[in-house]
């Protein structure tokens, strides 16, 4: 299976709801608490000259409407390379923001 349909399923499950958004455009009505993830930069090791392992990286968004520190806790137990890189509250809505290696 595709790496990041994989990761798909894994947030999808995390959430308990299908509410996981891939890169989505301004015309998606986007329901609430759901994740927001895209493409990031990713991490490469080289060797003599040449990329010798590359590891794609996402940047994903937990936006809910209340606070929740549980699903941050959840994330980081059940995706071990992620990290909390930031938080804030935009518009109402309570952002969390990880970066992740998958």
């Amino acid at each position: 299976m595709n790496r990041r349909l994989e990761l798909q399923a894994k947030l999808e499950s995390i959430l308990g709801e299908s509410h996981v958004y891939f890169q989505p455009p301004a015309s998606v009505k986007i329901s609430y608490p759901c994740f927001v993830y895209r493409i990031g930069s990713g991490d490469a090791m080289y060797a003599n000259n040449k990329t010798y392992r590359y590891i794609n990286s996402y940047e994903v968004l937990y936006i809910t409407k209340r606070p929740n520190l549980d699903m941050i806790n959840q994330v980081l137990e059940e995706l071990p390379m992620c990290r909390l890189t930031n938080t804030y509250c935009s518009e109402g809505l309570n952002h969390y923001a990880f970066t992740l290696y998958y």
